[in-house]
């Protein structure tokens, strides 16, 4: 179990002390292995310069239990924990931010018209302003919903940038480009990840973002594999979103998207596929070789993927090779909002009936919590601290010391949640954003009591709703066409 041993002293007072709370833990064995799931009561989490430094028996407990004094050192801050259950942070690993600016605008139609005469009609308006008002509204929503980190795949990401150096939420950033931006596309997106890597006070990672191998090109996907190696940047992109495109791309040039991703030098980078529904078997080994060196991993935005009929994730059988999949809510404008609770369960009901035969026993409770954290991370590369817990500059996805302070206290006294028998059902299958009453990025307090510190929300309304009719005029052209 990843807790820090009992009575082990920080090196400094703590700057935060979460008291006397229940704690979701990894490491406890059982049926999922070492990376399993468990709840601790009566913990104390310690935060030191935003790194979570202990995780143990609350000193008030240690002194009952033992009769001796705590050595740990008076924190300078106290959050009460007490009643209420610590969850690391949830990550959210691909959504499109600022298209909270288009929800419920697109409903009820099929992906070639959401693309060619909704959403790609409506983003040709978009300013940058826009997409800076459209992200502090999708912090704000997803920072009071419990979620810490979210990947961005999205334009004018230098706004996107301040959104996050606003709200003090974490993320993963990436200035999407197709080939008919031409090289300037993709030195854009190279520009931004260079300037913007670390920011935040390294809240804000950076990703390169060519959208999808059906509109960006071999030879520019391939160039931008070398800008990856290069630079040592990540790739986030979508790629195999539905079956229809992995067809569409076997009849056109004899190859699925993930083997363009393999022969363009994408699989030897560490790179993020979104969606994969379309994923193929002859695709598992491609994938799993990549894995295996710590380079691949697959987002999954299961209530979208019910919305546009779609087929879904092929989770078990990326386990299988040994991906690790993380949980997304893709953008508001097609998942309808950027609720990471609902993602869990809906991935837990989907993955059980997936396949020729229904497996009740599969995609547990605890199973889909460690996609929603760990596994998350993992896809993010976000999820290795060092072993001696040593300061790690970014890992996420556990309450472990050398992990970031990110961590989410839930209220679970609703009448929708009790009475509690099981923890991890009780998250996956009754909580939602509200239950939240606490939420912590990098040792600081960004919500306290339901309340977002860092955001004045009627503000952005206020500046958003005049706005909303220019935006949603479809009549100016679009920025690029769907043709899988």
């Amino acid at each position: 179990m990843e807790m820090t041993p009992p009575g082990r002293p920080a090196a400094s007072a703590p700057d935060l002390r979460i008291e006397g709370c229940t704690a979701l833990v990894h490491g406890v064995g059982g049926d999922e292995g070492p990376d399993g799931i468990g709840f601790v009561e009566g913990v104390d989490i310690d935060v030191v310069d935003g790194v979570i430094s202990r995780v143990g028996p609350a000193a008030e407990r240690h002194e009952r239990l033992t009769g001796q004094p705590s050595d740990t050192l008076a924190p300078r801050e106290m959050l009460d924990g007490r009643g209420l259950l610590a969850v690391p942070g949830l990550v959210n690993c691909h959504t499109h931010a600022a298209m909270v600016l288009f929800r419920g605008s697109a409903e009820d139609v099929d992906v070639h018209t959401w693309f060619n005469e909704r959403i790609w009609p409506m983003e040709s308006n978009l300013t940058e302003r826009d997409v800076e008002l459209g992200a502090l509204l999708a912090c704000a929503e997803m920072l009071l919903g419990g979620t810490t980190t979210f990947a961005d795949h999205y334009f004018h990401m230098d706004a996107v940038a301040r959104a996050v150096e606003v709200s003090g939420i974490r993320a993963d950033l990436g200035w999407a480009c197709f080939s008919s931006d031409g090289a300037a596309g993709r030195e854009r997106g190279l520009d931004f990840a260079l300037r913007q890597r670390d920011a935040a006070g390294g809240r804000i990672t950076t990703s390169l973002a060519p959208h999808a191998p059906y509109t960006v090109t071999e030879p520019d996907l391939a160039a931008i594999a070398q800008m990856a190696r290069e630079h040592g940047l990540p790739v986030h992109l979508h790629a195999a979103e539905t079956l229809e495109q992995t067809h569409a791309s076997l009849e056109r040039i004899g190859a699925t998207p993930v083997q363009v991703l393999e022969r363009t030098g994408l699989l030897d980078v560490e790179v993020l596929i979104a969606h994969g529904t379309g994923i193929v078997e002859a695709d598992l080994p491609l994938l799993g070789r990549a894995a295996e060196r710590g380079l691949a991993g697959v987002a999954s935005s299961p209530r979208f993927y019910l919305k546009a009929a779609h087929s879904t994730t092929p989770i078990r059988a990326l386990a299988s090779a040994g991906v690790p999949v993380g949980l997304a809510t893709d953008g508001a404008a097609s998942n309808g909002d950027l609720d990471l609770w609902a993602s869990l369960e809906v991935t837990s009901l989907v993955q059980k009936s997936l396949g020729g035969e229904a497996d009740p026993t599969w995609m547990t409770s605890r199973q889909v919590l460690h996609h929603a954290t760990t596994q998350s991370a993992q896809a993010l590369h976000l999820a290795a601290a060092s072993a001696d817990g040593a300061r790690s500059d970014v890992a996420v996805g556990r309450l472990a010391t050398g992990y970031r302070a990110d961590v989410a206290l839930l209220d679970l006294s609703a009448p929708h949640l009790q009475p509690v028998h099981d923890l991890a059902a009780t998250l996956v299958h009754a909580a939602r954003p509200g239950d939240v009453r606490h939420v912590i990025v990098d040792g600081r307090v960004v919500v306290r009591d339901r309340r977002l510190i860092s955001i004045d929300v009627p503000a952005v309304l206020a500046e958003l709703r005049p706005r909303l009719a220019e935006l949603t005029r479809r009549d100016g052209g679009r920025i690029q066409t769907y043709e899988p």
